[in-house]
């Protein structure tokens, strides 16, 4: 038996404190990672709040998981000890069903998530399958590695599912944790880059990311200009918005894809969607294969997200930190 000391919390929307758990012998298919950093993500918010209904307590939250390799399975092949790695909302998928066979190991019907049903990265030690154990490419910034494999793959995915091609010009909504990584992917795409913002206090610092006209979502008719134009939206705020206004935004046969978790009902209007033959969708993360891809364009083109580092035993401010909407625009926890 292993013994990991992590940070949990033992009801719904309580505070984290230091918590020591065993797990048996490594099975023959599995990882053990001896975490260097994790990225605090929302959806971790949203878990420890219960907000989905599926949270179990003592709960260790924690899916952007950077570290090295401590331990494989004895069928492990591909990784050795002292590998780096990292591990993002997913941590297994059953490997052999449709989805598994034809690489969308993130659709799996069987996947399990990284923080549901078992414990995750606030700890020094965590453990996966081997297929989500993604390996790491040289050269890169432990330091702001971790939220690409949730974040970064979660923005990234959605640009090859919906096309978009170097010529388009495309809109991004919210930039905060998510949005600001798709500015730097679709800019490094070859795209004109519209960022939709709230904060417009923001501005210089969202063109320096990326974007090459930003507009204030909260004065709608500053929408006016744009409509009709963008090949390709891409939302990532979780928040109900004028679904309307940003389908007339969109160009014929144009994409609105949201990877933000909208708990309410999406009011989408038919016509809005059949009048320009424009399609509406959604999508978790990627797969392994595409994480690796995405890190490679990553490194290719010095993308990182911007990050605010933490001590692992400051866990509770940090989630305060990022509560109060002060992060920027990410949060990572040095084990």
């Amino acid at each position: 038996m292993k013994v990991i000391n992590a940070f949990a919390a033992q009801k719904a929307g309580g505070l984290l404190t230091p918590y020591s758990y065993k797990i048996p012998e490594i099975n023959y298919d599995e990882v053990d990672i001896k975490i260097h950093y994790c990225g605090i993500c929302h959806s971790d918010l949203s878990v420890i709040s219960n907000d989905w209904g599926n949270a179990q307590y003592p709960l260790v939250p924690g899916h952007e998981i950077v570290g090295e390799v401590e331990e494989v399975g004895n069928q492990v092949k591909h990784l050795k000890k002292g590998d780096l790695v990292g591990l993002g909302w997913f941590s297994e998928s059953c490997m052999h069903c449709n989805q598994c066979l034809n690489g969308s190991h993130n659709l799996c019907p069987n996947r399990k998530e990284t923080i549901i049903g078992r414990h995750g990265g606030f700890a020094d030690k965590v453990r996966c399958h081997w297929s989500w154990a993604t390996p790491l490419p040289k050269g890169i910034d432990m330091k702001k590695a971790g939220p690409l494999l949730c974040g970064g793959i979660t923005v990234f995915n959605p640009i090859l599912m919906a096309g978009v091609k170097p010529t388009d010009t495309v809109g991004v909504i919210g930039i905060g944790g998510l949005g600001h990584m798709a500015l730097q992917f679709l800019n490094k795409w070859g795209c004109k880059v519209v960022a939709f913002t709230s904060s417009m206090d923001k501005k210089e610092q969202i063109l320096k990311m990326g974007a090459h006209e930003v507009i204030n979502s909260k004065d709608l008719s500053t929408m006016e200009p744009i409509t009709g134009r963008l090949d390709f939206i891409l939302n990532t705020t979780n928040v109900s918005l004028p679904w309307d206004e940003y389908l007339n935004a969109l160009a014929p046969q144009g994409t609105l894809h949201t990877v933000g978790a909208v708990l309410e009902p999406m009011q989408i209007p038919a016509f809005g969607l059949i009048g320009g033959e424009k399609t509406l969708s959604g999508s978790p993360l990627g797969s392994p294969a595409l994480t690796r891809t995405m890190l490679d364009f990553c490194i290719r083109h010095d993308i990182y997200p911007i990050v605010e580092e933490y001590p692992m035993d400051q866990v509770n401010d940090a989630i305060q930190h990022l509560k109060e909407g002060k992060a920027r625009y990410r949060i990572v926890l040095k084990a």
